[in-house]
């Protein structure tokens, strides 16, 4: 017999890197895996998922809402400070007074009163009476004057007696002609005169018509008090 035909057969290689060894859980049915404690991360691991967590996504906030405004506060406007008239740099003390009475001198008993009210007041206001407080010797024009122009407000008692009396006159139109627009700083004060002799030069401004003695005397006060808080309150704001 001849000799049979030699073939040469080609095996594949080896694979040089060896595959993977199975997961030693691979080869555990799932339902007992589910029974196992899950293994705890490394230490890297737990910064990583730390630091992810802590970070907030600039695209989606989880409030809906942007971190800067999540931080702000609700604004609640603080009401109206009321100012201290008491203080000791207030405006209230730029002038010698914080009333003069203008009256007649038939009146003066009503206007002691008046002013001792005033003046008992925990305001301690500073009231300006002629017979009391007028430098002897002195002009009677000059005292008029120089009462209108140091004191803040003026209480006009208009009874019979001021509307015959020419110095009432007189020192009234001085008190309009220092501060003719002021609200607050020219009180009328009406007592047993009609409305129609109410002057005429005074009839842009409201009045308090004395029924009650009382009741006049305390309007008198808060209108006063109204009138410096509101000095105080604007002299303060130029200042800022």
């Amino acid at each position: 017999m001849g000799k049979l035909p030699s073939w040469n057969i080609l095996l594949p290689e080896p694979d040089a890197s060896p595959s993977p060894a199975p997961r030693p859980d691979s080869c555990i049915p799932g339902w007992f895996r589910r029974l196992l404690p899950k293994p705890k991360p490394s230490s890297s691991e737990r910064s990583l998922n730390a630091v992810s967590s802590a970070s907030p996504s600039p695209s989606s906030p989880s409030d809906g809402s942007s971190p800067a405004m999540s931080l702000s506060r609700p604004f609640h406007p603080s009401p109206l400070s009321v100012p201290d008239i008491n203080a000791s740099g207030s405006a209230r003390w730029d002038k010698s007074y914080d009333v003069c009475i203008c009256h007649s001198q038939v009146d003066l008993e009503l206007v002691e009163e008046l002013v001792s009210y005033l003046e008992g007041q925990p305001e301690s206001f500073r009231c300006f009476l002629q017979l009391r407080d007028a430098t002897p010797g002195s002009a009677v024009m000059t005292e008029l004057c120089e009462a209108v122009q140091n004191s803040h407000c003026w209480v006009m008692l208009i009874t019979p007696s001021f509307l015959q009396d020419p110095w009432c006159k007189y020192q009234m139109h001085q008190a309009l002609a220092e501060a003719p627009m002021a609200n607050g700083r020219t009180i009328p004060v009406l007592k047993a005169v009609d409305r129609k002799d109410y002057p005429k030069e005074l009839r842009n401004l409201y009045y308090i018509y004395m029924v009650l003695k009382e009741n006049s005397f305390r309007q008198i006060r808060d209108t006063v008090v109204r009138y410096l808080q509101e000095l105080c309150r604007s002299s303060v704001s130029k200042v800022e």
